[in-house]
């Protein structure tokens, strides 16, 4: 693959089923993008924590409002992937401490960490945040 800069932005309600819908979009985009099947797999696991976490956040903040947007934006870079997520939330992300094994939630952030060269988060000048990673594809 030569080292083409690739980007794909996908606006989604934030509600339950962004997951879902994050995840099959991420799958077309990197199949589109030729990405390695085990690239994918990883990917796909950090936009399910990214965006499940918007979404949980969001929704906690602002319950009334049904129209609240976020967006995940994909970035390939030849040898690496961008994973984004942005909400209108202004709280920063924050990994939970001690995490019980029969837990349901809790390990996001820890699960994004430890796949990925480097996360962290900003604060746009538009508002919210975007939350984001860079996973190596070497």
């Amino acid at each position: 693959m030569t080292a083409e800069h690739f980007v794909s932005r996908l606006e989604l309600a934030a509600q339950p089923d962004a997951v879902r819908w994050a995840r099959r979009h991420g799958r077309d985009v990197l199949g589109a993008w030729h990405v390695p099947s085990d690239h994918v797999d990883t990917a796909m696991l950090v936009v399910s924590e990214l965006v499940t976490n918007a979404v949980r956040h969001v929704i906690k903040a602002a319950p009334a409002t049904g129209s609240v947007r976020l967006a995940l934006i994909l970035r390939h870079r030849g040898t690496h992937l961008i994973v984004e997520v942005a909400d209108p939330g202004v709280r920063p992300p924050q990994k939970t401490g001690a995490v019980s094994p029969d837990s349901e939630s809790g390990r996001g952030l820890f699960i994004v960490e430890n796949v990925s060269k480097e996360w962290g988060y900003y604060f746009p000048p538009t508002g919210g945040k975007v939350v984001w990673c860079v996973l190596a594809l070497d």
